[in-house]
């Protein structure tokens, strides 16, 4: 349905359950490939964690760069935000409407928090509208300059015959 809602937090604390989040494993960096089946045009993301160090500080997003890994981060982002703690997923964070107005592959990446070893995120909230995408496969074509007549040998004209005069 175009124009409708990603997903937009009316009450977050119900989306918040303690027992199910995200936490990074080898240090405070997270990242998030976030593919759509259309064209998103984001207009609002909120984070929500615990009121502890382990909140992530830091929020970078990539536009339309599927399959990222930790060794592409080092690009520069689309946009950076500088988080604050919110534990309920109030706080909401506006991307450029002009940068991200055609997503169809948000990548985010929180490279640090507010000094814990770990990362955790309970909820991440995105609010924007959702059109159908128009994508098609690659089309290979072969062009002539000077075509060869005895290469396109058309039966429907040989049979014609006619006399002009």
């Amino acid at each position: 349905m175009p124009g409708a809602m990603i997903a937009e937090c009316s009450q977050c604390s119900e989306n918040k359950e303690e027992n199910k989040f995200v936490e990074s494993d080898a240090d405070e960096e997270l990242l998030f490939n976030i593919p759509f089946t259309g064209n998103i045009k984001l207009k609002g993301i909120k984070v929500a964690s615990e009121d502890t160090d382990s909140h992530p500080s830091k929020l970078r997003l990539f536009k339309n760069r599927p399959n990222m890994t930790f060794d592409d981060v080092m690009i520069e982002p689309d946009q950076v935000f500088e988080l604050q703690k919110d534990t309920d997923g109030i706080l909401e964070y506006c991307p450029k409407i002009v940068t991200f107005s055609s997503v169809s592959h948000l990548t985010m990446h929180f490279p640090k928090n507010f000094g814990a070893e770990t990362t955790k995120i309970y909820y991440i909230g995105l609010k924007g509208e959702w059109t159908p995408s128009h994508r098609h496969g690659v089309t290979l074509c072969s062009y002539e300059v000077m075509p060869n007549l005895d290469d396109h040998k058309l039966k429907h004209l040989d049979s014609v015959a006619r006399t002009i005069e």
